[in-house]
């Protein structure tokens, strides 16, 4: 565990992000290997079927582990503010309440798999493929929100190398069990399905051997599993709008993959591979606002507005110092990144998303200046406005790729990107600047 309110800010915000980063970039790794293996294993429509699949699975999860993150800011700065007792029961209310919604959306998910694929224009000749694979991620759902929501308790206390043990776990199993169903037993996209489930499962139990030999302030009884009703009320407040912002993001992605899949097989598979590759640059830059989320939290429990304003202006900083870093990577190594990730002579694939790559490289520098914004105000509990900047940000994307990507190809979803992050910077920073002296202000009289 990582006490924020005392020491040196961007040491504590480099010793959080750097886990992260490593556990996010395993679990990136795992996904490139796992579209590698249903690639040159089962072909060009099976991995289309898992690239349709995989924005609807995406909504679900970031949208229900909104939760997570609202109850992990809560979380925080009780821990800020040595309420020990208030962070049991607040981990406990969150765990109860998320199973049972998970439960739900499993069921939903269950039933209306194939519906869900139809509305984004999934083709036809990869559909039954892509149902199966869906459905089969539907079934494992509760383990892959229970480990969200165990990481995200972690992580409010400042630990973010513990859940890198159970994810390195995770990973690992599941590349195993991916090449025995895929490689060696060819259960299709089944069998790839269901080794990210099974492997999902001992991460969770991993996960919570971890947490009672660790962490005893997370340790529950029986007795402890239940609501407490006003806490709940307090978590819906901020989980539920930082639900709505965690799914508005793939809820936009699924509009544009629709797109994207109107363009045909061969620019479905090329994008798959650049958002293997866009997810793998901006990791850092999202970790880096994850741990000015979970520092400016725990200050603004311990009433440190003078920390909480270091952290901001510290942590955008850190951020920025990374861009040159991907930029130059992705511009050097970016066709052979693309080819790893696609078929066997698919070079229309690996042209275009080379094309892709070789622009959005230059854009890469926006995620480094949003997500640091977004992880301030999410620690000040500011969702209001990470939503609506999030909602404004996908909504410019999504039309300007309605009109640029059948024109000019999948390059014109690059050009969206860079129009929708430019105007989201430009909303936040605006109100970043009328509102701080206030947001400071309410923190305590330790601001300059």
């Amino acid at each position: 565990m990582q006490k924020m309110t005392q020491g040196s800010i961007p040491l504590h915000l480099i010793r959080y992000a750097l886990p992260m980063i490593l556990g996010n970039l395993l679990q990136l790794t795992y996904n490139a290997v796992d579209s590698m293996i249903i690639g040159k294993c089962l072909g060009e429509n099976a991995l289309a079927a898992v690239s349709t699949s995989n924005p609807i699975m995406t909504i679900v999860v970031l949208g229900v582990s909104g939760l997570s993150m609202g109850a992990s800011v809560l979380m925080s700065r009780f821990y800020g503010a040595n309420d020990t007792g208030k962070v049991k029961r607040e981990f406990a209310t969150s765990l109860v309440f998320s199973v049972i919604c998970s439960l739900i959306v499993f069921l939903l998910g269950l039933v209306l798999s194939t519906a869900l694929l139809r509305c984004i224009q999934t083709p036809e000749v990869i559909l039954p493929e892509a149902t199966v694979y869906l459905r089969v991620m539907f079934f494992g759902f509760l383990f892959t929100f229970l480990y969200n929501l165990l990481a995200a308790a972690m992580r409010s206390l400042g630990d973010s190398k513990t859940p890198l043990i159970s994810l390195s776990v995770s990973c690992g199993l599941n590349i195993v069990l991916d090449l025995l169903f895929v490689a060696v037993f060819r259960m299709g996209v089944f069998g790839a399905a269901f080794a990210t489930v099974l492997s999902q499962m001992v991460s969770v139990f991993s996960q919570v051997v971890l947490i009672y030999r660790k962490m005893p302030i997370l340790r529950l009884s029986r007795e402890d599993l239940r609501m407490d009703r006003s806490l709940l009320r307090e978590t819906l407040s901020i989980g539920s709008l930082t639900a709505l912002q965690q799914s508005a993001q793939p809820i936009g992605k699924v509009l544009i993959q629709s797109v994207i899949n109107a363009q045909g097989v061969a620019a479905i598979g090329a994008f798959n591979a650049v958002c293997r590759i866009d997810d793998f640059a901006c990791i850092p830059a999202q970790s880096i606002g994850s741990a000015i989320m979970t520092c400016t939290a725990q200050n603004r429990g311990g009433s440190r507005a003078d920390r909480c304003r270091e952290t901001f202006r510290k942590g955008l900083l850190i951020a920025l110092a990374y861009f040159p870093i991907i930029c130059s990577v992705t511009l050097l190594f970016g066709r052979g990144m693309v080819s790893i990730l696609t078929p066997d002579h698919a070079d229309e694939m690996i042209r275009m998303g080379t094309s892709y790559l070789s622009l959005k490289a230059w854009f890469f520098i926006m995620p480094c200046i949003t997500n640091s914004i977004q992880g301030f105000f999410r620690g000040m509990t500011r969702m209001k406005i990470v939503l609506f900047s999030t909602v404004l940000q996908i909504s410019i994307r999504t039309l300007f790729v309605s009109i640029l990507v059948p024109r000019i190809g999948i390059t014109g979803e690059a050009w969206a990107c860079f129009i929708g992050w430019m105007v989201m910077a430009i909303w936040e920073f605006a109100y970043y600047f009328a509102v701080r002296e206030k947001m400071y202000q309410s923190v305590g009289n330790h601001a300059k």
